[in-house]
């Protein structure tokens, strides 16, 4: 378990799950859950659509979880993959924009690129010059794809936590993700921007 892995596992107590049982019979009890993961959430969006577009999508999540807390099943996974599963299939409603909002990175000069900007759009590249590279790789992307990619590079996902996310296999998670990290290879000249620390290469 890595550093992000470890503080999201001390910060997201197992009393997550209770606050949503309890909120089922005192809904003020659900601002807990949004005070705790409002602004991950809100920069994940971000990450993916824009600033603009960040602060409506985010709220539009908490409301949905909100809306949807008595379907929360505790034995099927955490509330934080959960949640980050509702923003990704409200982020799905505005494809176009994300195909948009990376093809704009693509065509921006570095120079007048805002800083940290390549870091919003994959929290795991850290050499600038790549960034109008790997915004347009991301751009090209298949949806299913990019999700799974996205999840694990910004929101520091697991598998098992993508999985729940968007309801998928395990195994269809690490084949997506293997297509994703190939094409991203191929667009930055065999560089793979999105290996955390633990699986970079020795």
């Amino acid at each position: 378990m890595n550093e992000s892995h470890a503080s999201h596992a001390a910060r997201a107590p197992d009393g997550d799950a209770a606050v949503i049982e309890k909120s089922w019979h005192e809904p003020e009890v659900f601002a807990e859950i949004f005070h705790r993961y409002f602004d991950e959430i809100h920069r994940y969006v971000a990450r993916r659509l824009g600033t603009d577009a960040a602060d409506d999508i985010a709220a539009e999540t908490f409301l949905a979880a909100f809306r949807r807390r008595d379907r929360f099943d505790p034995a099927k996974g955490a509330v934080r993959p959960w949640l980050y599963g509702i923003a990704t299939n409200l982020v799905s409603v505005h494809r176009r924009s994300e195909r948009r909002f990376f093809r704009a990175l693509a065509r921006t000069p570095a120079e007048h690129v805002a800083p940290g900007h390549e870091e919003r759009v994959a929290a795991q590249v850290s050499a600038g010059e790549v960034g109008k590279e790997l915004a347009g790789a991301l751009a090209r992307l298949p949806a299913g794809d990019r999700d799974v990619l996205l999840l694990v590079a910004l929101a520091d996902l697991s598998y098992d936590e993508v999985a729940q996310a968007l309801d998928l296999k395990n195994g269809t998670v690490a084949s997506r993700l293997n297509r994703a990290r190939r094409k991203l290879r191929e667009a930055l000249g065999g560089v793979n921007p999105t290996l955390t620390t633990e699986e970079s290469p020795a």
